[in-house]
């Protein structure tokens, strides 16, 4: 689909000059110029094959056979750039999620698939590079960096470590190291994560950066490492100290992590130069984006916390651009660079009513035009829930020595729109040797199992927070590693729901009083479902409305819950090997006394 610009420069410089006839050319734009901040009215955009050739007067390029449109004065905002994103946390395959973001004129998407990563491995990144090689949607690849996360405290599917780095870093699509959230290993040397390290930089590619609050010399020393972007800046301080440090800042604005909001105050009541301020969304799921957008909902966010309009953009094309050093292709209409064009009618409020990819009308007011590729999966990726045996209620008791009276416990404390969590100490009832959860608190059991067909290990604590009075939730999708979550207040609930998980090879199960209520299927690789993004989000709406039905009132609970088992963010999480104090790196016991 995509041409190579060594191949075709003859024929661009002939366009330009007039001596062949462009492909097409947009008249009577109102011109945003991300590289010079600017707007010009009255200005044509004159392309050739895939590419752009001229950005002026574009009526000597016009033949018979080149179709003109006129834009009626109207923006026109090169394509934009997600530089962080997870598609595996939308649910839905590669070719779907194009089939959704291309409308709202995201063109050009970073992606970590670290998540199929935990599962597959290589064959798994591999697998989704395949499936977007066909498709309008560009999409480049920053290879997993850390699978497992927390190696020795979890089982994952897979293993990556400097030989598989070295190996991935030769795939052209491969354009980074993804998100090296081991950064105690960082600071510690550890030889395998600077092995790492050292494999990407010695490809000459680049490295992303994931860490929690690093601050002063301790982030200056995970800067030193390489490391150039983050993605993980909650607060004015963070965003503001990476950027001092030389680093690139993505600002987040997800379906539960909306981050922008403090963020973004780093540039608007300091100042500071903004090229280096990129904007991203990390993890969206499918409803928020049918319903609010992807990368022009974060540019919408931007403006409503006071940035430019313009400023806003440049954060969502060439800034994004020129940190993967691709602005010789991607992030502003210019020669040479790919025809990726946005019609916008409303630059502050920015509504895109038209898309080209490639020089091609790919959607038009919010719909997809272009008919996209369809892609057969391997078998292999759809049987990936693998447990060692049927899992019973008596799998899901917590043992205590005496058979009444209270016990102390580590609870999880999960807080609903953050990504952290608090460890906090609570007493719980005893009954018949087993401490039970309480739905008055709420206090949840928990459980992870181990689904890769591995040890078979299995874990099990409590959590708080949620509001669930009633049943049992079951999800493969369980960061990092993947292995099955199951919460629940009634044993037998939780076991209904783990093996109902299993039968149909990955998914989000709801069990009430022994009986499935809820299911959304997601086959390929326990991550993804080949269904519509609308049937997906429909199956998860039905199943958001019976939680809120149980208790849980929450905004996106999924993101929160699924982030239970992720064994690199503060302060307490719990994995199929136990439970884990992720401030100080070590295995606590259950049971406090």
């Amino acid at each position: 689909m995509a041409t190579k610009l060594y191949e075709i420069t003859k024929s661009l410089v002939r366009t330009t000059l007039g001596q062949e006839k462009a492909d097409l050319v947009l008249r009577n734009c109102l011109f945003v110029n991300v590289h010079t901040r600017e707007l010009l009215e009255g200005v044509d955009v004159a392309v050739r094959f895939d590419r752009v050739v001229l950005v002026g007067d574009a009526g000597p390029c016009i033949g018979p056979d080149t179709v003109v449109h006129d834009v009626g004065g109207r923006y026109v905002v090169p394509g934009l750039l997600d530089p962080h994103v997870h598609i595996e946390s939308s649910m839905v395959t590669v070719t779907q999620f194009a089939r959704i973001v291309l409308p709202h004129g995201t063109t050009t998407c970073f992606i970590d698939p670290h998540e199929i990563g935990n599962v597959f491995g290589l064959d798994g990144v591999k697998l989704m590079i395949e499936e977007s090689r066909e498709l309008p949607l560009k999409i480049y690849v920053t290879y997993p960096s850390c699978v497992p996360a927390a190696p020795g405290f979890e089982t994952a599917g897979a293993s990556i470590g400097p030989r598989e780095i070295a190996e991935a870093m030769q795939i052209p699509e491969v354009i980074a190291l993804g998100e090296m959230m081991n950064f105690p290993g960082v600071l510690s040397c550890d030889s395998g994560v600077h092995g790492e390290i050292a494999e990407t930089l010695k490809a000459g590619k680049l490295v992303e950066g994931h860490d929690t609050g690093l601050l002063g010399r301790e982030l200056a020393a995970y800067a030193s490492a390489g490391i150039t972007a983050t993605h993980e800046s909650v607060r004015k301080i963070d965003a503001l100290e990476r950027l001092r440090n030389g680093m690139y800042v993505y600002l987040r604005e997800g379906s539960a992590w909306l981050d922008i909001k403090d963020t973004i105050r780093a540039y608007t009541e300091t100042g500071i130069d903004p090229r280096h301020i990129c904007l991203c969304t990390d993890d969206r799921e499918p409803a928020s984006i049918l319903r609010d957008g992807h990368m022009d909902n974060c540019v919408r966010r931007a403006i409503e916390e006071g940035v430019d309009p313009l400023t806003a953009v440049q954060m969502a094309t060439i800034n994004p651009a020129e940190r993967y050093r691709l602005s010789y292709e991607l992030g502003s209409i210019a020669p040479g660079r790919y025809a990726d064009i946005l019609v916008v009618s409303d630059l502050t409020r920015f509504r895109v009513e038209e898309v080209y990819a490639y020089g091609k009308l790919v959607a038009k007011e919010g719909r997809l035009i272009q008919q996209l590729p369809r892609y057969r999966y391997p078998e292999r990726f759809t049987s990936s829930v693998r447990l060692k045996k049927t899992l019973t209620a008596e799998d899901f008791v917590v043992r205590y020595p005496r058979d009444r009276g209270e016990a102390v416990v580590r609870v999880i404390e999960a807080i609903e729109g953050k990504v952290l969590t608090r460890n906090t100490v609570q007493g719980l009832r005893v009954s018949d040797h087993n401490i039970l959860p309480d739905p008055d608190r709420p206090v949840m059991k928990t459980a992870v199992i181990e689904r890769h067909g591995l040890r078979g290990s299995m874990a099990v604590g409590f959590t708080s927070g949620f509001g669930f009075k009633e049943g049992a939730i079951s999800s493969t999708v369980a960061h990092d590693s993947h292995n099955l979550l199951v919460l629940g207040l009634d044993e037998r609930d939780m076991a209904v729901a783990a093996n109902e998980n299993a039968r149909m090879g990955g998914g989000i199960v709801t069990v009430v009083n022994g009986e499935v209520k809820a299911r959304v299927e997601l086959q390929i690789a326990g991550l993804m479902s080949p269904e519509p993004a609308e049937e997906v989000a429909e199956k998860l709406s039905k199943t958001y409305e019976l939680w809120e039905k149980m208790g849980c009132d929450w905004v996106s609970p999924f993101m929160t819950m699924s982030l239970l088992s992720l064994s690199v963010l503060p302060e307490l999480r719990i994995t199929d090997l136990g439970l884990l104090d992720t401030v100080n790196f070590r295995f606590v016991p259950l049971i406090v006394e």
